[in-house]
């Protein structure tokens, strides 16, 4: 991944569930958009489990997965919280909340064996979930005269089917001319340029910064 592009997050919720010497664990991995709506999601969990003896959670939040929590919520410390942030972590996913309530079956795993159940019980979670990726787009608007914009526009769009890592969008007429934006990944910047030389047109291009935008779900 490209310096500088945002981890990459999940599509849709997913559950899964395991059970370990009678223990039975029920994961839910769901994305979500800030620390509020993750803390949202585990009071959801929680009222629908509420029978569940432990309810433990991670999560990480923000473009770098800058915003990370854990809980134990009353299993031994570090058997539960902390491996399944490692499990997200080495994901590298980002803006998604993991929680795996625990209903005690009888047996106790000792502290080994309940750091193996929740971490697993994230991995398989993880491994259910389709994964998005997310890219930083460069966008420039594009302003060009009435007599080049239907030419701008077809090659614009031919360029960004091909590329497969740019969008143009619809352009915006006006009395002068018409504004193409355009996002484009970073390692596609040289090539727009290259086709704007050779269109030879007359052209003014201002800088309209860049966004997380999400890409197709990976299958």
């Amino acid at each position: 991944m490209p310096e500088g592009d945002p981890l990459d997050t999940i599509a849709n919720a997913v559950r899964t569930e395991s059970v370990v010497k009678a223990s039975r664990f029920v994961a839910d991995l769901v994305p979500v958009a800030d620390l509020e709506d993750a803390e949202a999601v585990i009071a959801e969990v929680r009222r629908e489990f509420h029978d569940a003896r432990h309810h433990c959670t991670a999560l990480v939040v923000g473009d770098d997965g800058g915003r990370q929590r854990s809980s134990d919520d009353a299993e031994p410390s570090g058997t539960a919280g902390a491996p399944m942030l490692a499990v997200l972590r080495g994901a590298r996913l980002t803006d998604v909340v993991a929680v795996v309530s625990r209903w005690f079956g009888g047996t106790l795993l000792g502290t080994g064996g309940l750091t193996r159940a929740y971490g697993g019980a994230v991995g398989d979670a993880v491994a259910a979930a389709s994964r998005v990726r997310r890219r930083r787009m460069e966008r420039v608007a594009l302003r060009v005269g009435h007599e080049a914009a239907g030419r701008l526009e077809h090659r614009l769009r031919t360029w960004a089917d091909l590329t497969g890592g740019a969008d143009v969008a619809a352009g915006v007429y006006g009395p002068t001319g018409a504004v193409f934006e355009v996002a484009t990944l970073p390692e596609h910047r040289d090539a727009l340029h290259q086709l704007l030389a050779e269109l030879g047109i007359p052209y003014d291009l201002e800088d309209l910064g860049t966004e997380v935008r999400r890409l197709p779900v990976e299958p």
